[in-house]
C-alpha cells in the first residue's frame, strides 16, 4: 500500500515508520529542521515496541508524495484546514484521508475541503513525541489505531488499510461506529487535558486531589452530556468506566496539551473544551466547568514566550 503521513510527529512518525518497516511505501510530509534532519539522517524511532532507524522519503509538499492509497492525517487541529488546502493535489478519486487527531470536528472539518467522500474517521491511542528532529520517542506500551469509514463506500479501502496495520504488526481495529469512538475518546481527553493544563499538574495529583477530582468529573460529565444531546449513542455509565480507567494510569502522565504549555506552545483548547463549551451553547446547553477552563487557557492558547510552571 502507499502511505502518506501528513505530519511526522509522534503519532504520524510512530506509526508511519512501522508501516514502512512492513514493508509499505511511506512517504512523510514535514517541515523545517524536522524535515532536514529526516532527509539527511532517515527516521529514528525510540520506542519500548522496538527502536528503529529507517531511510525514509521525507519531503515538504504534498504533491511530491506521489499517488497515493491513504493519507494518515496527523496535524495539530490548528493547522487542519491549512494542511488540508496543501493535500489537494495529493487526494485523487481513489485516495483516501484518515484523520488520527484530538477532537471530534476533523472529518467536517477535512471533508469541507477536499470532500466528504475522501474522508474517512480515526483515532490514534499513543504517548510520543518528536523529541529532537528527526527523533520520535514513543513512552509507555499503548500504540492503538481506530477507525472507520464514514460512508459504505469507503468500506474497502478502509479494510485494505487495516490489512497494512496488521501486517505491520500494529494494534488497529476497524470499527463500525466511529462517530462514536471519537466521542469516546473526546471524553476522556477534554477532561485529561483541561484538568491538568488549568493545574500544570501530571494525572495523578489530579485524580487525588478531591478538588482537582471534581473538576476533572465535571469537565467529563459535561463532553458526556453534549455528545447525548448530539445523538451520539454513549453508554448511561460510561463517566464512571471512564474515571475508573483515569485511576489506572500512571501517576506521572501528562497529556500533549500540557506539554504544550509548560514548553510555550500553541494550545489545541479551542477545539477541546473550548469546543464542547461552543457545543453546549448551541445545543441550548451550560457547560460552566469547561468554559471556565477554556477561558483560564485563552492567554496561553497562541503560545507565550514565558514557559508556563
Amino acid at each position: 500500500m502507499k502511505i502518506a503521513v501528513m505530519g511526522t510527529g509522534g503519532v504520524g512518525g510512530y506509526f508511519g515508520a512501522r508501516l514502512q518497516q512492513a514493508g509499505h511505501g511511506v512517504a512523510f510530509i514535514a517541515r523545517g529542521r524536522h524535515l532536514q534532519a529526516l532527509q539527511r539522517n532517515g527516521l529514528s524511532l525510540k520506542s519500548p515496541l522496538g527502536d528503529a532507524q529507517l531511510k525514509v522519503k521525507a519531503v515538504e509538499k504534498p504533491a511530491d508524495a506521489g499517488a497515493v492509497d491513504v493519507v494518515v492525517f496527523a496535524v495539530k487541529l490548528w493547522d487542519t484546514e491549512s494542511a488540508a488546502e496543501q493535500l489537494r493535489p495529493l487526494v485523487g478519486s481513489n485516495t483516501f484521508v484518515i484523520p488520527f487527531q484530538n477532537g471530534v470536528e476533523s472529518i467536517e472539518r477535512l471533508g469541507a475541503v477536499l470532500g466528504r467522500e475522501r474522508v474517512m474517521g480515526g483515532a490514534a491511542y499513543i504517548a510520543g513525541r518528536i523529541a529532537e528532529p528527526g527523533v520520535i520517542v514513543h513512552t509507555g506500551q499503548m500504540a492503538r489505531l481506530r477507525f472507520g469509514p464514514v460512508l459504505a463506500a469507503q468500506s474497502k479501502a478502509a479494510g485494505s488499510f487495516l490489512t497494512a496495520c496488521r501486517e505491520a504488526k500494529i494494534d488497529a481495529e476497524l470499527v463500525d461506529d466511529i462517530v462514536r469512538v471519537l466521542w469516546e475518546k473526546f471524553v476522556l481527553l477534554v477532561a485529561l487535558s483541561a484538568t491538568t493544563a488549568v493545574t500544570r499538574k501530571p494525572i495523578g495529583a489530579v485524580r487525588s486531589d478531591p478538588d482537582m477530582r471534581w473538576l476533572l468529573e465535571a469537565t467529563m460529565r459535561e463532553t458526556w452530556e453534549v455528545g447525548r444531546k448530539r445523538g451520539v449513542a454513549l453508554p448511561e455509565d460510561f463517566v464512571a468506566r471512564t474515571l475508573a480507567f483515569v485511576d489506572g494510569l500512571p501517576h506521572e502522565m501528562k497529556p500533549s496539551m500540557l506539554g504544550d504549555l509548560e514548553a510555550g506552545g500553541r494550545l489545541e483548547a479551542p477545539w477541546l473544551s473550548g469546543a464542547v463549551a461552543r457545543m453546549a451553547r448551541e445545543l441550548g446547553m451550560e457547560a460552566a466547568a469547561n468554559r471556565a477552563v477554556h477561558a483560564a487557557l485563552k492567554p496561553y492558547l497562541n503560545g507565550s514566550e514565558v514557559k508556563a510552571s
